[in-house]
């Protein structure tokens, strides 16, 4: 019988690195399904990126008022779930945020080193909200009313993860861990019979440099299971003494003002888990922590307390940890 072992592979995509570590016979080299998993990856990032003006994404945003426009499957099915989170949470999660994104600072274009104008912010309002848009899923088409700018940061990775999981099973892949951009989805068991187990980066580690337990908050598994963390600690910038996170509130057209540091999510796909640390970041931990009660949903809060960094764990994030 083969012996069992774990292989690992990475690369890069969307401007951030990928990693696949895979349980497979010794003899053979995960090494050649690279090519494979790297192909999936610029599947998403071609049509989604909007760094990418050749991206179906861009070519829609850039699109006039009034025309539909048929997206590859990969792309209309994120751009359904989206819209549906959006309406969920009744906007305080919006896929049309973009042209408030950009505004700020924090997409495409440059960064900025001030807040902008109350009057650019009240224009850029003027362009938001995903009630605009409209669906057509018999044919995969999206109505474009004008001037709206889709931006799928929030998700893309999240999909980009579960396509490349979706890739190993249909391989015959029966143990797998895949990571994008920190978004992260493991299946089946180690050689050993123990779970993927992955660590939640405390905020204000060093990236890539958790050598310590105390730098981590909480040690979760992954074996049937997706986890996406957001921060505030890695994309932000300080004007007169006050710090603007990328976190932007749809709803007032200003980044997020309270004390969440960082938001991890589990769930069965990185798809749900993704756009989900996004809006719990934009409620914040009190209606963030009632809107996961309400709706089951596994989150944990790290907020910045009057003592320092505090947890605040959602039942079913407990009940996960104990599983």
């Amino acid at each position: 019988m083969s012996h069992l072992v774990v292989q690992s592979v990475q690369g890069e995509t969307m401007g951030t690195f990928w990693s696949v570590r895979a349980v497979m016979p010794a003899e053979l080299s995960l090494a050649s399904y690279a090519g494979s998993i790297q192909a999936v990856l610029d599947l998403v990032d071609g049509q989604m990126s909007t760094y990418k003006s050749t991206s179906s994404l861009s070519r829609f945003n850039a699109a006039p008022a009034g025309t539909w426009h048929v997206l590859p499957a990969e792309c209309f099915e994120v751009v359904k779930h989206a819209l549906q989170v959006a309406r969920d949470s009744d906007g305080a999660y919006d896929p049309t945020v973009g042209p408030l994104v950009n505004l700020w600072g924090f997409g495409p274009e440059s960064a900025r080193r001030e807040p902008p104008s109350r009057a650019s912010i009240d224009a850029a309002r003027e362009r938001i909200g995903w009630w605009h848009l409209k669906l057509d899923a018999a044919t995969h088409s999206v109505y474009q009313p004008g001037g709206i700018y889709l931006d799928l940061s929030s998700v893309a990775k999240g999909y980009s993860v579960d396509l490349v999981g979706r890739l190993l099973d249909g391989a015959g892949f029966d143990a797998w861990l895949v990571e994008v951009g920190g978004e992260m989805k493991g299946k089946g068991n180690k050689p050993d019979g123990s779970p993927w187990r992955i660590g939640i980066e405390r905020p204000g580690a060093a990236i890539g440099a958790v050598q310590y337990a105390d730098q981590l908050s909480q040690v979760v598994c992954l074996t049937g299971r997706a986890i996406a963390t957001s921060g505030d600690y890695r994309r932000q910038f300080a004007a007169d003494g006050v710090t603007y996170s990328h976190h932007i509130d749809p709803r007032t057209g200003w980044p997020v003002p309270h004390t969440v540091a960082s938001v991890s999510v589990l769930a069965g796909d990185a798809m749900q888990a993704d756009p989900m640390g996004t809006l719990m970041t934009v409620l914040g931990p009190e209606p963030g922590m009632a809107y996961a009660r309400e709706h089951g949903l596994a989150v944990m809060f790290i907020v910045h307390g009057a003592n320092g960094l505090e947890e605040r764990l959602s039942p079913a994030f407990e009940a996960a940890l104990a599983s």
